[in-house]
């Protein structure tokens, strides 16, 4: 079951691999599974018992990092599965095994003592082969959500000193692209967690002001929005909703955020600058605007009250604004 009140990327994980927060916690047991890790023979039940634990043992995280030999096997099992994903080989086996892996470096990016240390290993560069893949079955799905799944334990932490290592970190990878190919053309739920850590850096200024360094990032950011918007109206769905217009809501943040954007001219090109909201404003979808969502809105009040904030920082008057049901209590 998922629980609807998780993070994107809690989701991700109780999808791909179920835990149990309930089961009793026998720490001989738990030792013995994490020494089992490094023995190849016993490494797939060790993995499977780990990951229904996750939720359940607050140390895990620092008992897989600490412990000798354990990260490493984690990222055999990784390593392992890359002659499967090219060509596009991947059975459901390996996938539940490898996801099961990833389980658990979900729970040591999630941990405040063991996020760092994870992050200064790049660890996370090598789920990226991953994010790569575009093949749609189960087990592809399954991989690439839980992969997200990582990256969106990362990031989802409030401390900001925290938050601002792990965000200069993902924008000197390519983080951002993979994120947004997959918000296009993933499934519901991969889309979710992919725009849910696309939020979170956007949130941060120095997330923000990376997006809006150039219009081409900007407008490509934009462009996959408007996308999602339009596929929103044929699938709806609440959280996905709710993720979109946090994002257009932060791009709308800044009023004098401005954006590198290149002229054609004569044999060259001409830098000119251009005002993110006036961009934003131009190419924001007329579904936001109108009464589109007003049914998801309903249910919705925060992703409401983001709705309008969007509307007003662009002073845009759209008839959502308006309609009795869906204005302020």
């Amino acid at each position: 079951m998922i629980d609807a009140r998780a993070s994107p990327a809690t989701q991700a994980q109780q999808t791909a691999v179920p835990s149990s927060a309930n089961l009793e916690i026998n720490t001989d047991e738990i030792m013995q599974w994490i020494i089992d890790l490094r023995d190849p023979s016993k490494r797939e039940t060790a993995l499977l018992e780990l990951s229904k634990k996750r939720d359940s043992v607050p140390e895990l995280p620092l008992w897989l990092w600490h412990s000798f030999g354990t990260m490493a096997a984690l990222l055999q099992e990784v390593v392992a599965i890359y002659p499967a994903i090219m060509p596009a080989n991947l059975t459901a086996t390996q996938s539940n095994r490898v996801c099961n892996a990833l389980a658990l470096m979900q729970c040591v990016a999630s941990h405040r003592e063991t996020r760092g240390p994870f992050l200064q290993a790049h660890i996370p560069l090598y789920l990226y082969p991953f994010l790569h893949t575009t093949k749609i079955s189960r087990s592809f799905e399954y991989l690439r959500l839980t992969s997200l799944g990582v990256i969106g334990a990362l990031v989802k932490t409030d401390d900001k000193e925290q938050l601002l290592v792990v965000i200069n970190f993902l924008l000197s990878t390519e983080i951002i692209p993979l994120c947004l190919r997959i918000m296009e053309q993933g499934t519901e739920l991969s889309k979710t967690v992919a725009t849910f850590i696309l939020q979170k850096i956007l949130l941060d200024d120095t997330g923000l002001l990376y997006i809006c360094q150039t219009y081409e990032r900007f407008s490509h950011v934009a462009m996959i929005l408007g996308k999602m918007v339009m596929k929103l109206t044929r699938e709806p769905s609440v959280r996905l909703l709710k993720h979109v217009v946090r994002c257009y809501s932060r791009l709308s943040d800044n009023p004098s955020l401005t954006l590198d954007a290149r002229v054609a001219q004569g044999g060259g090109g001409q830098s000119v600058k251009v005002r993110a909201q006036q961009a934003l404003k131009q190419c924001l979808p007329d579904q936001l605007k109108d009464l589109t969502f007003k049914t998801l809105l309903k249910e919705d009040p925060s992703t409401m009250n983001w709705l309008r904030q969007l509307l007003n920082n662009l002073e845009i008057d759209g008839a959502v604004l308006h309609d009795e049901e869906l204005l302020p209590k």
